[in-house]
């Protein structure tokens, strides 16, 4: 059985041509549509809009978001000072109502300190999935999206074990801004940028510990994966925290660019009546929403600085 990353022989998913399909807003109904060679969206009932005037949908519907805790030597190296983190993944689930557009606002509590950005590539499942072996797996996968995991760290000493507000409140999960399919992903570089500086970088297929067919046939040992459901392989090295006024980015060559506002939110009602675990500024808290610097790349460093300085903070 071949388990290997990337695997000899190019699955059918990565062989061209490259497709991509979106989910737009247009005078209040949803339309999917196809890009085009000369930038437009060519929608399926004919007509041709330009996409960098149109509102985004998630291009998804899943039933689930299931996530890689780590899946890059970098993050690994960065976290845990090793190359791997376990001897096999392991996951936690974000809700369908964290799913943000491309150019969409991401919502950062002004009780939460810690608003960190991940940026990752994210599996769409296109077929009914259960009881597969690794190299089935491939034929089970619709394309990939960028997608950009953001976390409120505040929350993890209460939710570490589930992740559950750290990872699943609304809008922290902008994925888009289409669906691709026909790109060799194992060729392409991943980029995270804040305020157009790059802060995250990484190699697909230099970096990835384990591929998304190893992961599908994992979970779907025992969870039925259903079309539109999607899984998110984890981030590089050096997640940081962002502000109101950010533009956060995920790009992914040959995939595509997408967006995010950071904007600044009041606390929850409830939250001021003292209702359930306040957000924490801990040394657990810290080390994650922090990192460590001392083990990531200068220049990802020095960007995140300067990006600080680039654009003006908004609410």
């Amino acid at each position: 059985m071949n388990f290997e990353f990337p695997p000899k022989d190019l699955p059918a998913v990565m062989r061209g041509p490259r497709i991509e399909r979106r989910r737009v807003m247009i005078g209040g109904s949803a339309f999917w549509g196809t890009m085009q060679d000369d930038g437009r969206l060519q929608l399926d009932d004919g007509r041709s809009v330009d996409p960098t005037t149109t509102t985004h949908l998630p291009p998804v519907n899943p039933s689930k978001i299931i996530a890689v805790h780590i899946s890059y030597r970098s993050r690994s190296i960065e976290t845990r000072n090793k190359p791997q983190p376990t001897e096999a993944p392991t996951y936690f689930t974000k809700p369908p109502t964290a799913l943000n557009g491309h150019g969409g606002q991401i919502l950062k509590p002004e009780d939460c300190q810690y608003l960190n950005y991940e940026g990752e590539y994210a599996v769409v499942i296109g077929r009914t999935t259960r009881n597969v072996t690794p190299d089935e797996a491939w034929d089970c996968i619709e394309g990939f999206c960028c997608a950009l995991d953001m976390g409120l760290q505040d929350f993890r000493d209460t939710d570490q074990g589930s992740m559950l507000r750290v990872k699943g409140a609304d809008t922290l999960l902008p994925i888009g801004p289409g669906i691709v399919r026909g790109v060799n992903l194992f060729e392409q570089t991943l980029r995270t940028y804040r305020n157009g500086l790059v802060v995250q970088e990484a190699h697909i297929g230099d970096e990835t510990i384990w591929g998304p067919h190893y992961v599908i046939a994992d979970i779907a040992r025992h969870i039925t994966l259903l079309p539109g459901d999607v899984i998110l392989m984890g981030t590089p090295c050096h997640s940081r925290s962002v502000d109101p006024g950010d533009v956060v980015e995920c790009e992914i060559t040959g995939i595509g660019r997408l967006a995010g506002a950071v904007v600044a939110a009041p606390a929850p009602r409830a939250s001021a009546l003292g209702v359930g675990a306040p957000p924490t500024d801990s040394p657990e808290v810290r080390r994650v929403a922090l990192g460590f610097d001392e083990r990531v790349p200068d220049h990802l460093k020095s960007n995140y600085r300067a990006a600080a300085q680039a654009a003006p903070k908004k609410t």
